[in-house]
């Protein structure tokens, strides 16, 4: 049919036919789409017009849109009311006659299935409004393909192409978010393909098979590779709803009411169908779900994170992993392996995965003995310019929050983060005298680096304040080895004449006796954790002066300068020349 419809378009561009001709074939050629699927609907007579009609949604064959949508509707009329009765896709005809036919029917499903697929990440198809039929129709198949189940395999295939899309991508994903992520099913088995993807995945080959010189079947889709494709998962995995957490009356909706989650495969009634009432004996209750729903969540990003993940997705990943993947991970403690090796990898990389690290250990029994030497490695000029620089310093704090730390470890950390005064901007100044603050009040044993006593038996030990010679070593790792309750937080002291008014001010808190708790409380590091120049000249605009500095003089002046302003001078005023100020030198 489409060498009919080719030579008669070539015999009437070469009479020279008009526009109104062309509308008249666009007219027929829809009026002929309509009448074979009429005639498909009323008898088995006409069966052969079922692969007439699947040519038209082949991307190859150039179809016009409103041919590929009457097309899309005459075939799931027909395939719709026989799902429940056409055997599977595997299984072999009997002698049969009837069974032949079916088999050969499912086959034309399949084919059906394969061309949707194929059209919804096909570039050639620009209108979206059609493409979201097509991932309509696509999901209908899917909801009753396998005997009224949930057809797993054809859904699979449809996230392969997806994910392999380099131009729909996007696109499809943004459909599946408003409008299939809801089901609790659809996003389990979305789990699990992306499972299976990634344990099949060869992320080395980052060719694309539609490189130049190679032959590709026109209307073929460009495929995504390397670490586009990487993305392109992550795009997937990262925007499926988290699973709340169910209650007792919790309900919940299914895309397919005879799915995984209903018991011993018996289907859910038409009363509760979608529903999801607890009461009828075919739903599961919502703790078999989260637990099936939190096995199929740790394995695919479990296996998402053992891919060699771009930069900027590495990043995303430890910003959101604390809060969107380890509560709802069946065991937590799996991340280890992964959070150790990019806390070990310095910089930036090992701000973010501070975080999750830190719950691992508090929460989960996670035991990391570098944490402080690590810790103590990321205190660097750059990290009060970082961009998680206010969950960092939040977690620093709550890191050396217990009262049992050895003397040394804390001293090695308050003498660093003061030497880092010393060239922090103004914000930093402020967050690092929060810190030593809380410090010095949790460790009453390193108070000694602020009250240095020079009696005769400790002479020796406090020499080094006399002659200027600090024993800390701001380069040494091993805190045992940093010298530091040798020294004393000197460079504290000379913020009291920092030339940003709020340091000057705020380190005078630190010349209270903090060893008295209960006169003393701790500093909340979140309220400075997160400052900038922006917000200390805000703070600074707002506050109530009470006392304004005048320019005030007791005397009416005489003279613009004083005599002791410039010794050797006079400044003398001659009334008699015109007023005008005459400079003489003694």
């Amino acid at each position: 049919m489409a060498s009919i419809r080719s030579s008669s378009k070539k015999r009437k561009n070469e009479l020279g036919l008009g526009e109104n001709n062309k509308r008249e074939k666009k007219h027929q050629d829809l009026s002929d789409v309509r009448e074979l699927g009429q005639q498909l609907l009323t008898s088995r007579a006409h069966i052969n017009n079922l692969p007439k009609l699947l040519t038209f949604l082949d991307p190859a064959s150039d179809a016009r849109p409103e041919c590929i949508l009457e097309s899309i509707i005459s075939l799931q009329s027909f395939f719709t009311p026989l799902l429940p009765q056409l055997p599977s896709s595997s299984a072999k005809p009997t002698e049969d006659p009837e069974s032949i036919y079916q088999t050969w029917v499912r086959s034309m499903f399949d084919e059906f299935v394969k061309f949707l697929i194929q059209l919804s990440v096909s570039p050639t198809l620009t209108e979206e409004a059609l493409r979201e039929v097509v991932m309509d129709t696509l999901m209908e198949c899917v909801k009753d393909g396998n005997a009224g189940k949930f057809h797993s395999s054809k859904y699979h295939k449809f996230i392969h192409s997806m994910v392999y899309s380099a131009e729909e991508a996007d696109t499809l994903l943004n459909l599946l978010v408003s409008k299939y992520f809801k089901y609790i099913d659809i996003r389990y088995h979305t789990y699990i393909s992306l499972d299976k993807m990634i344990r099949t995945l060869d992320v080395k080959d980052n060719t694309d098979v539609r490189s130049e010189g190679a032959e590709v079947e026109k209307g073929s889709p460009a495929r995504a590779s390397g670490p586009l494709l990487i993305r392109n998962i992550h795009n997937v995995i990262s925007k499926i709803p988290l699973l709340e957490q169910l209650g007792e009356n919790s309900e919940f909706e299914m895309w397919n009411a005879s799915g995984v989650f209903t018991k011993e495969g018996k289907s859910v009634s038409k009363k509760t169908e979608g529903k999801g009432n607890k009461s009828s004996k075919d739903v599961p209750s919502s703790a078999i779900i989260s637990k099936k729903m939190k096995l199929k969540f740790s394995k695919a990003w479990m296996s998402f994170l053992t891919l060699p993940l771009p930069v900027d997705v590495y990043k995303e990943v430890l910003v959101t992993l604390h809060q969107a993947v380890i509560p709802y991970l069946s065991n937590p403690i799996l991340l280890c392996d992964f959070l150790t090796r990019s806390y070990d990898i310095g910089g930036v990389i090992s701000v973010m995965a501070l975080s999750s690290l830190f719950i691992l250990m508090t929460e989960h029994g996670l035991e990391y003995p570098n944490l402080y030497e690590k810790l103590y490695s990321l205190l660097e000029p750059s990290i009060f310019i970082a961009k998680h620089r206010a969950k960092f310093f939040q977690l620093l704090d709550s890191c050396l929050k217990s009262p049992l730390l050895p003397a040394y470890l804390a001293a090695s950390f308050a003498k660093k983060l003061s030497r880092l005064s010393l060239t922090a901007p103004p914000f930093g100044s402020l967050v690092i005298i929060a810190l030593i603050h809380n410090l010095l009040r949790r460790h009453p044993s390193i108070n000694c680096l602020v009250h240095q006593e020079d009696s005769d038996e400790k002479a020796n030990d406090a020499s080094h304040i006399k002659t200027g010679i600090d024993h800390f070593n701001n380069e040494e790792t091993d805190l045992k080895k940093t010298n530091a309750m040798r020294s004393s937080l000197w460079e504290i002291d000379t913020l009291r004449h920092h030339y940003c008014p709020p340091v000057s001010r705020f380190v005078l808190s630190l010349e209270n006796d903090l060893t008295v708790r209960s006169k003393t409380t701790e500093v909340a590091v979140k309220d400075f954790s997160s400052g900038s120049y922006a917000t200390i000249f805000r703070e600074e605009t707002r506050r109530r002066v009470k006392q304004v500095p005048l320019a005030f003089y007791k005397s009416l002046p005489t003279s613009l300068f004083s005599e002791s302003d410039f010794c050797g001078w006079t400044f003398q005023s001659d009334n008699s020349s015109s007023n005008n100020v005459e400079i003489a030198a003694k």
